[in-house]
C-alpha cells in the first residue's frame, strides 16, 4: 500500500517545496487490518507516525508492467549545446503565448 504524503506536511518540508513533494510515498505491508476503515502498517522507523492509518490515507500498489518505463533518448551534442532529435510531431497547442509540442 501506499501512503498519503497529505497529512505528513511537516515531515515532507525537508525534502523541498510543498507542491513538488510526492503525492504517495513507498509501497508499504499490512500488519492487520483493524476495522473496515483502519489498517495498521508496517512503517520504517524514520516515519514518525502512528502505524494505524485511516484507508482513505492508502492507496494500493500496482507493479509496473515490464516495458512500461518510458527510456528518455539521449540528447545529442551540436555546438556545445544539446539537443534532441524528435521523430514526429504528433500534436501542437498554444499556452500562455507560447507554442507546445507533443513528440
Amino acid at each position: 500500500m501506499l501512503l498519503s504524503t497529505k497529512d505528513l506536511k511537516y515531515q515532507m518540508q525537508e525534502r523541498g517545496l510543498e507542491k513538488l513533494v510526492e503525492r504517495f510515498i513507498r509501497p508499504y505491508q499490512v500488519k492487520k487490518i483493524i476495522l473496515t476503515n483502519a489498517i495498521e502498517l508496517d512503517l520504517l522507523s524514520t516515519v514518525k507516525i502512528y502505524p494505524v492509518v485511516n484507508v482513505s490515507r492508502v492507496h494500493r500498489y500496482k507493479y509496473q508492467v515490464e516495458d512500461q518505463r518510458k527510456e528518455w533518448s539521449s540528447p545529442v551534442i551540436i555546438d556545445g549545446e544539446e539537443k534532441y532529435k524528435v521523430e514526429k510531431i504528433l500534436n501542437k497547442r498554444k499556452f500562455r503565448e507560447k507554442n507546445r509540442y507533443l513528440v
